[in-house]
């Protein structure tokens, strides 16, 4: 198999990069945040984010900014 499909740090084969959504869920985990669900729908956003059990995840916009944060 050439390198070129090939990412350096993990031998992991290349994928191509998903389409960018509307809205992403972020938790702000130990190791940086994580986006942990993408969606271009603002009321399933909203929905997701108020369905989760404990406090820390962000919903932002595809520019970054913050838009809702689910508090205790």
């Amino acid at each position: 198999m050439s390198r070129a499909f090939v990412k350096e740090d993990g031998g992991e084969r290349w994928t191509p990069p998903g389409t960018p959504h509307a809205y992403r869920l972020i938790w702000p985990g130990v190791n940086g945040p994580e986006t942990v669900h993408q969606t271009d729908d603002l009321l399933d956003a909203l929905r997701w984010l108020a369905a989760r059990d404990r406090p820390g995840f962000e919903l932002r916009g595809q520019d970054g900014v913050l838009l809702a944060l689910l508090a205790a």
